[in-house]
């Protein structure tokens, strides 16, 4: 790794003086991808700024109709929350499927979000549950964030401070892991909304990161049964190609992780 500033604020306010007055700076929070970047000689910031320490970015929030997490909630802590659990199964399930242990005590719902990994699982959460991003700026609408593989609507220097998520009627998530790393090769958050629509969300196999399947969203909101998506196929030319797993092997796998989500609705499914 090259040689690095690291900075520890207290406040966002803080956050963003550091940022402001530092050249070449970058955000850090748990750290799973930007330092394996920096391990590998991709990135070269000359400034880490910690943000896991600022008090208002940490945090569980629960209404009748919305979860809010703050980004620097680590995921053991959402995959371990009652109220989570209770609101949306399915969703503390996805953040106890992540990583191993040591990610899930150290990796961010925010860190997850802001660096858009396309084997990352939060995404396909945060799209499907139609959720807003709220910034140390503005909110953003999921619909809006996610513009392709590591690239989000954040501009430099904007922090992620919390994450917005509808409550649905139901839920589900079904996850195909890499054996070695077990993050996503392809997966499936299917959500069905308070209004009726249904809403899908892949992530892990897209050739531009996570994307809503509407083609599926159609078929289940007219029928929310795995019946429903008999048929039906993505084209492998959306898929990833790479050492794991062929474009064409991705795309059925999104067929079926998105029959067994919808399988298994109020809850999770990880292979």
């Amino acid at each position: 790794m090259y040689a690095t500033t690291y900075h520890k604020p207290r406040t966002l306010a803080e956050a963003v003086s550091f940022y402001e007055a530092s050249e070449e700076p970058s955000y850090i929070s748990g750290g799973h991808t930007l330092i394996p970047t920096l391990k590998n000689r991709l990135a070269a910031p000359q400034h880490l700024i910690d943000l896991r320490s600022i008090p208002e970015l940490s945090g569980i929030a629960v209404t009748p109709d919305k979860v809010i997490i703050g980004s620097a909630t680590k995921h053991a802590v959402v995959a371990a929350s009652k109220e989570v659990k209770a609101a949306i199964p399915a969703l503390a399930g996805l953040a106890g499927s992540i990583g191993d242990v040591q990610v899930r005590h150290m990796g961010t719902i925010g860190g997850s979000t802001a660096n858009n990994d396309p084997a990352a699982d939060y995404p396909s959460a945060v799209l499907s549950l139609d959720a807003i991003i709220h910034t140390d700026r503005r909110e953003i609408p999921a619909d809006e964030y996610f513009q392709g593989l590591y690239t989000t609507a954040l501009e430099p220097g904007e922090i992620l401070v919390r994450i917005e998520f509808r409550i649905p009627e139901i839920a589900g998530y079904a996850k195909f892991r890499n054996p070695a790393s077990r993050y996503s090769m392809a997966a499936a958050f299917v959500s069905k909304h308070r209004d009726g629509h249904v809403r899908v969300a892949i992530t892990g196999a897209g050739n531009e990161g996570v994307f809503r399947w509407t083609e599926a969203e159609e078929r289940l909101t007219e029928s929310l049964t795995p019946a429903a998506l008999a048929g039906l196929a993505i084209d492998p030319s959306r898929m990833m190609g790479d050492m794991h797993a062929p474009a064409d092997y991705r795309a059925h796998l999104v067929s079926v992780m998105t029959r067994r989500a919808v399988e298994n609705l109020g809850g999770t499914h990880i292979l």
